[in-house]
C-alpha cells in the first residue's frame, strides 16, 4: 500500500479580483446636485440683458430643483411610459391614462412654480422672458411634460376670445396646483389644455380636416356643437379640455372640447390608441375619434385658423425653447465629460481640437437662447402695444422656429460624441435628448411650413420687413462683417424669383445674422467674434471653427459647476 504524504500548500495573500479588473479610475463625477440656473452664465446673461434681471430669485429656486430632484424624476417618468386604460374590467369605456407618479410630480412642480401661468397671471416687462427661462430648465431634465405646460400656457389667448369660456376656466389654467384627478372642471382646483388639429389626410393642411361640427342650437361662437370625427394626433389626452379645430357650415372652426359634458357625465372622446413615438416616451400622445363630443365654439365660426394662430406663436416659442434646453443640457454633459476624462496624458477639455468641438457647440447654445430669448421679450413688447415688436415676434418665431429646431439633433449628436459610447447608452441622458431632438422640428409646422410663413408674413405684413431690418441693422453698425451678410441677406429678399424655392436658404441666414446681431451688441467680445468668424466661414459640421479665437473662455462660459 503506498502512503501519501499530505501536501501543506503556502498561503498566499489573494488579491480581490475585482480589484484587478474593475478598478474604476478617469470617470467624471454624475452631473446631478447642481443648479442649472446658477451655474449657466449665458442663460443668466440673457435674462438680465432682456429685462428679466428680477426674477433671478425665481430662477435660482428653479434652477436648483432642475439640476437635483427634477433630474432623478425625468429618468423615473421615461422608464415608465404611459398606459392607456380603455375600458374598465366590466366593459365600461374608461378612456383613461395612467402614468408614474414621477410624471405628476413634475408636472406639479412645473406648475406650482407658474411655468403655464406667469405671463398670464403677472404680466409686464420681462414676464415672458422669465417663463421662458424656466421652461428652458424644465426642458433640460423632461421634455415629455413640457407638452401639456406647453399647450395650457398657449390655450390663453385663444380662450380670451370668448368671455364666458374664460370666466370659467381661466381660473383653473392660471392656477398654481395641479390637479390629476379625472373630475368635471367645476370640481377641479386646477387645469390643463391640450390640443387636436391633426388629421390623418390632411397634417398642416388642417382646412382639410373633416371633422364635423353641427349645432346643438343657436350656431356661433360661445354656443355648443357636437362633433363627429377622428383626430390622428390628439395632444396630451389626459388633459382636462382640448382646443380642437372642426368644420361648420362656413369653414374650419375652433372649439373646446372638455372631458366632461356640462351636466357631469363623460364627453364622447375616445381614445383609439397611445402613439408609440422614437422619444417624448413620459408623455402621451394619441388618436382619438369623436362620437358626437360636445364643445363649445372659441372665436366665431369660420374663423378656427386666425383663432388658433395666437395660441401657435405661443407653441412654437416653445419648441424654440425646448430646442435651446435640450441643446444646453447636451452642451453641459459633454463639457463636464471633457472636463473630467483623461485621454493622451491630458484632460479632453485641454486638447485643441476637442476645444474647437466644445466651443462651437457652446456657440451654438448660447445663440440659440439669445435668440428665443428675445423674441419672448418682443411678446412682451407687443402685449404693451409695441407695434413694431409685435412685428419682429411674428416673423422671429417661424425663423427661429426652424432655424434653432433644425439644428438641435445635430448638436446632441456631436455633444454624444464627446463622450464616446458613454453618451450612447441608455445610464446617460444624452440618448433621451437624441431621441427628443427631432419632436421640435415636426411639432407645430416642420421645417417647410415655418419657412413659407416666413416669406408670407414679409410679403404680406406692412410692419414685418421693417421690424426685421431694424433688428439686423443695430448688430450691422457694430460689425462690418455683419453689415456685409446683411446687406447681401437685404438684396436676396427683394429677389423675388424662385423665391419659395430658395426659402430655407434665405431663412437659414436669416436666422444666422439675427444671431449675430444679438450677440455683436450683447454678448461678450469674445463670444461675438467666435460666432461670426464660425458661422459666417466655411466649416460645415461642429468644431470647424478657425485658429485665434478663445476657446478656452468659451468652454468656461459653458461650464456648470458642480
Amino acid at each position: 500500500m503506498i502512503h501519501c504524504r499530505p501536501v501543506l500548500l503556502k498561503k498566499y495573500a489573494m488579491p480581490n479580483v475585482q480589484d484587478l479588473t474593475h478598478a474604476v479610475i478617469n470617470q467624471p463625477p454624475e452631473f446631478i446636485h447642481t443648479n442649472l440656473y446658477d451655474g449657466d452664465q449665458a442663460l443668466r446673461h440673457w435674462v438680465d440683458s432682456l429685462g428679466g434681471s428680477w426674477g433671478a430669485e425665481r430662477l435660482s429656486t428653479y434652477g436648483q430643483l432642475a439640476g437635483g430632484r427634477l433630474m432623478e424624476l425625468g429618468f423615473q417618468a421615461n422608464a415608465q411610459r404611459p398606459q392607456l386604460r380603455s375600458h374598465d374590467r366590466f366593459g365600461h369605456r374608461m378612456d383613461q391614462v395612467e402614468f408614474h407618479p414621477a410624471y405628476h410630480e413634475l408636472m406639479a412642480t412645473a406648475i406650482a412654480h407658474g411655468i403655464p401661468s406667469l405671463p398670464w397671471a403677472q404680466p409686464g416687462d420681462g414676464a415672458q422672458v422669465v417663463r421662458a427661462a424656466l421652461m428652458y430648465l424644465h426642458n433640460q431634465v423632461e421634455a415629455g411634460t413640457c407638452c401639456p405646460l406647453t399647450m395650457t400656457f398657449a390655450s390663453v389667448p385663444a380662450l380670451s376670445k370668448q368671455p364666458d369660456v374664460a370666466e370659467q376656466w381661466l381660473p383653473k389654467i392660471l392656477s398654481k396646483e395641479y390637479d390629476s384627478r379625472f373630475l368635471p372642471i367645476a370640481e377641479k382646483t386646477g387645469a390643463t389644455i391640450g390640443m387636436g388639429m391633426t388629421e390623418k389626410q390632411g397634417g398642416s393642411d388642417v382646412r382639410t380636416n373633416t371633422t364635423r361640427a353641427t349645432a346643438m342650437g343657436p350656431e356661433g361662437a360661445g354656443q355648443p356643437y357636437a362633433l363627429v370625427g377622428h383626430k390622428w394626433f390628439f395632444s396630451a389626452p389626459m388633459c382636462d379640455a382640448f382646443l380642437v379645430l372642426a368644420q361648420t357650415e362656413r369653414g374650419v372652426s375652433c372649439f373646446l372640447v372638455p372631458r366632461f359634458r356640462p351636466d357631469g357625465s363623460q364627453n364622447a372622446i375616445r381614445i383609439q390608441r397611445l402613439k408609440d413615438k422614437l422619444g417624448d416616451h413620459a408623455n402621451a400622445s394619441s388618436e382619438v375619434e369623436f362620437y358626437d363630443a360636445w364643445g363649445v365654439m372659441v372665436g366665431g365660426e369660420g374663423r378656427g385658423v386666425p383663432t388658433i394662430l395666437e395660441m401657435v406663436m405661443h407653441t412654437r416659442l416653445d419648441c424654440m425653447i425646448g430646442s435651446s434646453g435640450l441643446m444646453r443640457q447636451a452642451l453641459s454633459q459633454a463639457v463636464h465629460h471633457a472636463s473630467h476624462r483623461q485621454a493622451f496624458g491630458k484632460l479632453l477639455c485641454e486638447q485643441p481640437l476637442m476645444q474647437n468641438v466644445l466651443a462651437d457647440l457652446a456657440l451654438e447654445s448660447e445663440a440659440a437662447i439669445a435668440m428665443t430669448l428675445r423674441l419672448a421679450s418682443a411678446l412682451d413688447a407687443a402685449a404693451q402695444g409695441d407695434e413694431e415688436e409685435a412685428a419682429l415676434a411674428r416673423v422671429m418665431t417661424a425663423v427661429g422656429k426652424y432655424w434653432i429646431c433644425k439644428r438641435t439633433p445635430m448638436m446632441v449628436n456631436e455633444a454624444q460624441e464627446c463622450l464616446g459610447g458613454a453618451g450612447y447608452v441608455e445610464e446617460s441622458i444624452l440618448p433621451r435628448l437624441y431621441r427628443q431632438a427631432p419632436l421640435n422640428s415636426i411639432w407645430e409646422g416642420s421645417g417647410n411650413i415655418q419657412c413659407l410663413d416666413v416669406l408670407r408674413a414679409l410679403a404680406r405684413e406692412a410692419g414685418a420687413l421693417p421690424a426685421i431690418t431694424r433688428e439686423l441693422g443695430i448688430g450691422a453698425a457694430e460689425s462690418p462683417v455683419l453689415a456685409e451678410r446683411v446687406e447681401a441677406l437685404g438684396a436676396a429678399l427683394k429677389d423675388t424669383q424662385g423665391m419659395e424655392v430658395r426659402a430655407r436658404s434665405l431663412v437659414e441666414e436669416l436666422a444666422v445674422c439675427l444671431q449675430a446681431s444679438l450677440l455683436v451688441r450683447s454678448a461678450p467680445q469674445f463670444v461675438a467674434d467666435a460666432f461670426l468668424a464660425g458661422r459666417f466661414g466655411t466649416g460645415r459640421v461642429f468644431g470647424t471653427l478657425p485658429t485665434g479665437l478663445n476657446l478656452e473662455a468659451l468652454i468656461d462660459r459653458a461650464r456648470v459647476p458642480l
